[in-house]
């Protein structure tokens, strides 16, 4: 496993290399296999990321995108990932929603792991302050699937959540972690070298880039 650290000046910048490595990971996979597959966090820096695709030169219509997590609220609750993120996506690329609505959250989890490709091209997450990433956080029963690649979460900050699983995660060809904040800076070295104790130190994908401010990254060396 290979982590790469980049460190940029602020939020703002990390979100504009964020879209520029999704366009050119996008137009390679479109060129090698014909689609492009996507798996997209929540959070501000995503949004900022999405902003800016706008300018980039993306074959939309050949791309498929993902939800790596989701919040078990309404349709247009501002608590989901969705209601921030979906106005961005361009028309042309496929979204696949998590279904946090339906009533048996078990069997749409089922549904929405069947509808997910062999391996993401690449998958993008965040991590919180307390080391989680997608809604693999400390101490929840999910963190320990490895025969399943959706699940349902216990409660956390006020919400049950559908996740992606480490085991979806570690098959994706790239891992893109997009990391801003101070909040960020005590785990952030623990992420690079893969610290078991926090959710984020378990993804195990091969390739792992990380992009980060100079809030996030702290005294963290900028070489990798």
């Amino acid at each position: 496993m290979t982590i790469e650290l980049q460190v940029l000046g602020d939020a703002d910048a990390v979100a504009a290399r964020g879209a520029a490595i999704v366009a050119e990971a996008a137009r390679a996979a479109v060129a090698e296999r014909g689609a492009f597959a996507f798996a997209v966090s929540g959070g501000r820096t995503p949004l900022a990321m999405f902003r800016v695709l706008e300018e980039e030169d993306v074959p939309w219509e050949r791309v498929g995108i993902w939800q790596v997590d989701e919040r078990a609220a309404p349709d247009g609750d501002p608590d989901r990932n969705l209601t921030s993120l979906a106005p961005l996506f361009p028309a042309g690329a496929a979204l696949h929603p998590m279904p946090v609505t339906e009533e048996d959250l078990e069997a749409a989890a089922e549904r929405y792991a069947a509808s997910l490709p062999p391996a993401f091209d690449l998958a993008h997450l965040g991590m919180g302050d307390d080391g989680h990433t997608a809604s693999l956080v400390p101490g929840d029963p999910a963190l320990d699937v490895t025969d399943k690649d959706v699940v349902i979460t216990a409660e956390y900050r006020g919400r049950r959540r559908m996740t992606l699983t480490y085991p979806v995660l570690t098959r994706a060809r790239r891992v893109l972690w997009l990391v801003t904040g101070a909040d960020k800076a005590p785990m952030l070295p623990r992420l690079l070298h893969g610290d078991p104790s926090i959710p984020a130190g378990r993804v195990a994908a091969p390739d792992q880039l990380v992009v980060a401010d100079h809030a996030a990254a702290g005294q963290v060396p900028t070489t990798r």
